[in-house]
């Protein structure tokens, strides 16, 4: 199980799509989102897009792995996909926000938590400010969760930058490293 993690505007969801392309043999796990599409995101493929209701049902009846709510919006991971993923016999790959990452880490120690970061706090910056959907009041509590994120990154695993216009050599570095475990004398090993 490979979790690919980091603060928002990193570019996860590029990363992601990229590792689609990958040869690896990669399972890449939909998670569930009640927050609105963007433009570029298409149900079913980057995410489940539920209501807060529906969302609130799943976590009722037990049907995350984790979950987390962050600006406003549920994030969570179904167990369902978890268990497809896993009997694909292909290696697991998340796309989760820092707090959900600390959450897998938890309940299975086993998996690989890769933490992306920009190249410098000037190209997050734009990366943010690009998003139609940040407002002033949204940019200052997204900055206070980076700062908090940021000192979370030594707990991972890996640290991966993705800088602007690099987007290949972070996948290449991601590749090397689900590669490299493959190759350690002790295998990881998840069972849900």
């Amino acid at each position: 199980m490979i979790v690919i993690s980091g603060p928002s505007g990193v570019g996860k969801d590029s990363v992601l799509r990229a590792l689609k392309q990958s040869p690896l043999p990669i399972y890449h796990v939909i998670t569930a989102n009640t927050r609105c599409p963007r433009p570029d995101e298409k149900e079913g493929v980057d995410y489940f897009f539920v209501s807060h209701e529906e969302f609130e049902r799943m976590i009722a009846n037990n049907e995350l792995i984790e979950y987390s709510h962050v600006y406003g919006d549920y994030k969570g991971v179904p167990k369902s996909q978890i268990r497809k993923a896993l009997d694909s016999g292909k290696d697991v790959v998340l796309r989760l926000d820092v707090q959900g990452a600390e959450k897998i880490k938890k309940m299975y120690p086993e998996a690989i938590l890769i933490f992306l970061t920009p190249s410098n706090q000037e190209e997050w910056y734009q990366r943010l400010g690009g998003r139609t959907h940040s407002q002033e009041k949204d940019m200052d509590q997204r900055i206070a969760t980076v700062i908090k994120e940021l000192e979370s990154a030594k707990e991972f695993d890996y640290i991966v930058v993705n800088a602007q216009g690099k987007l290949n050599a972070a996948i290449t570095n991601i590749e090397a490293i689900i590669t490299a475990e493959h190759h350690r004398t002790y295998q990881h090993r998840i069972e849900i």
